[in-house]
């Protein structure tokens, strides 16, 4: 099989790079095309669409990972090729989850011989992401809060490493819809997860699934401080639809409200009053490895 990496520019130079290509194509073609400026992905993804491309390989880290399944997204299902992935991020929290190999000849190996399986992908408005959108706080969460505060929260939950800073924040008010219920908010952070980690290797969706049609929705409310040790402890259960920290699986969500909510999309900030979020069921066929968690 002929596979096409789209490889971003900023990572073509890198010694391990050169060499698990030159490793892959001692197994099959191996096409390279490199990113140079903002835009190239979505114009070699068209080209490749074009050019019949069966296979193409996201060669970066998780934006890359996204902007080739958006890019996708803008073609009829039967012209989109596969997508595979070369993790060259730092967090590479999608491909990780995915247990896709960060050992790069090894995950060059699966992009080349490696079986594809129906994924869904995420509406965002007039956007898709496949992995995971944040709002509220949560989408500054990630660039601001500092790693040490990070570790030392663990694996609890990414909306714990926000807590300390959220308890002097002024939450976003609006309303949340998903199919038969409506509710008024006053929301902290909120997470949309397809996937299930985001913001470099903090666990949204332990539970989501790749192919099941769903998303998996959690809701840190505004809480008052006696409230502290109850959102802690709704936190760290991840089965629990708690007083203060929502969990809800929906095939789509909405959320309103009179002022902008800062939103980030797999690492594409926008902001909105309004935004629905559908998930699209077996929009991509991703390549995976055998018994990847998040497929059932």
């Amino acid at each position: 099989m002929t596979i096409r990496v789209l490889l971003n520019g900023k990572k073509a130079g890198l010694e391990p790079v050169r060499n698990a290509i030159f490793a892959a194509r001692e197994n099959g073609n191996v096409e390279v095309r490199v990113t140079w400026e903002t835009g190239d992905i979505e114009r070699l993804v068209n080209d490749a669409v074009h050019e019949g491309c069966s296979r193409i390989v996201a060669a970066g880290g998780d934006g890359t990972v996204n902007e080739c399944a958006s890019a996708l997204m803008q073609h009829p299902p039967a012209s989109r090729p596969e997508l595979a992935v070369m993790p060259l991020g730092t967090a590479n929290d999608f491909a990780t989850a995915c247990q896709i190999p960060v050992d790069l000849e090894h995950a060059l190996t699966l992009a080349q011989a490696g079986k594809s399986v129906p994924v869904d992908c995420v509406k965002a408005n007039n956007r898709y992401f496949i992995n995971i959108a944040s709002g509220g706080f949560g989408a500054k969460v990630t660039a601001e809060t500092p790693a040490p505060l990070k570790n030392f929260l663990g694996g609890g939950a990414y909306t714990l490493s926000g807590i300390v800073q959220a308890l002097g924040f002024v939450p976003y008010s609006g309303t949340t819809r998903h199919p038969g219920q409506e509710t008024e908010d006053e929301v902290i952070i909120g997470a949309v997860c397809n996937g299930r980690q985001a913001g470099g290797g903090q666990v949204l969706g332990p539970q989501a699934m790749l192919n099941n049609g769903m998303l998996d929705s959690i809701v840190l409310r505004h809480f008052p401080l006696e409230a502290l040790a109850q959102v802690i402890a709704e936190l760290k259960d991840d089965t629990l639809n708690g007083v203060y920290v929502r969990r809800v699986r929906t095939p789509w969500i909405e959320w309103q409200s009179e002022e902008e909510m800062p939103i980030n999309l797999d690492g594409e900030p926008i902001s909105a009053k309004y935004i629905r979020f559908e998930a699209i069921p077996d929009a991509i066929r991703l390549v995976l490895p055998p018994n990847c968690p998040l497929i059932g």
